[in-house]
């Protein structure tokens, strides 16, 4: 084999064996538990933002995350990254970010400007866990 095929591999191993390292079911509903705040109770935040619902983060991620989106029953249905503009167009790369669920049904990026907690102008990345998902945040 060569080099590079044995890197892939071993690549391919390590990714997947981290992917699988969280326990996806702890996190299925609100509230996400340690290490993970609620952050309308540390940013002057509402509850429940429409198009992102209610969001948990792990403090030590900030600023790109991830944040777990909960609909207003509770249930996870999104991951969202907030990866500020100026560090990425100044080569900072946010690698190993975590997902709430490794069911994604589809991704939306976007622009925001800016907000308490991620001050500078961010892309948003969303990751929606079903087909209702996107809905049920908007509500």
């Amino acid at each position: 084999m060569t080099k590079i095929s044995v890197s892939a591999i071993g690549l391919l191993f390590v990714t997947t064996t981290l992917a699988a390292a969280h326990d996806e079911k702890a996190l299925m509903n609100a509230p996400a538990g340690d290490p993970y705040v609620k952050v309308s109770d540390v940013l002057p935040l509402p509850e429940f933002i429409p198009g992102l619902g209610t969001l948990f983060v792990d403090p030590a991620t900030l600023p790109a995350g991830p944040f777990l989106a909960y609909d207003r029953d509770g249930q996870l249905s999104a991951t969202i990254y907030m990866t500020p503009l100026d560090d990425l167009q100044n080569g900072v790369a946010f690698d190993g970010l975590g997902l709430g669920s490794h069911t994604v049904s589809s991704t939306d990026v976007y622009f925001n400007a800016g907000h308490p907690g991620v001050e500078k102008p961010h892309a948003h990345v969303v990751l929606f866990h079903d087909e209702g998902a996107k809905e049920r945040l908007a509500e």
